[in-house]
């Protein structure tokens, strides 16, 4: 009996490397919420918020080799109007040392304005107040951007811009 392929013959071969779970962040400079998707899945969920202290990157290479993902999805904080800011610089700066520490796993920066105001009214809905919101809106954070990636996958699109290809 023949064997079938685990994809379509027609599967471009970029996809066939990113063929693992997805990671998503948020990264912020108090806390970073993280998100995942399981291989095969277009759905996100939240993993952890982890304080920014010194050790997040070590927790965040730990999580990449728990989760094994195909990609890692880092929210960029554009302004309104689409620009950089001082904060995407610092996200910027802070992926690229992630991707020292985790060679072979592609990062993708992904347009997250709004993504935070998007997770605090979802919770707001679901009656988390103001001060039980902070312990879980990064990871709701890190959900939304992860989603919204995830979708753009499906519709075959290219989810955000390759880590060292960003435009100023």
């Amino acid at each position: 009996m023949r064997r079938r392929r685990p994809w379509p013959r027609s599967r471009p071969a970029w996809r066939l490397v990113a063929d693992g779970g997805r990671l998503g962040i948020d990264w912020g400079k108090a806390r970073i919420g993280v998100a995942a998707s399981n291989r095969g899945t277009r759905f996100a969920y939240p993993v952890e918020t982890i304080a920014v202290n010194g050790g997040e990157l070590g927790r965040l290479a730990e999580l990449v080799a728990e989760y094994e993902p195909g990609i890692i999805y880092v929210g960029l904080p554009l302004t309104l109007k689409g620009e950089r800011s001082f904060a995407a610089e610092f996200v910027i700066q802070q992926a690229g040392l992630l991707a020292a520490r985790v060679p072979g796993v592609p990062i993708r920066l992904v347009d997250e304005r709004l993504s935070t105001a998007g997770a605090s009214r979802s919770l707001g809905s679901v009656g988390r107040s103001q001060r039980r919101q902070r312990s879980v809106i990064d990871q709701a954070a890190a959900v939304e951007i992860l989603q919204r990636a995830l979708d753009l996958e499906a519709s075959g699109a290219s989810a955000g811009t390759a880590l060292g290809e960003e435009t100023e």
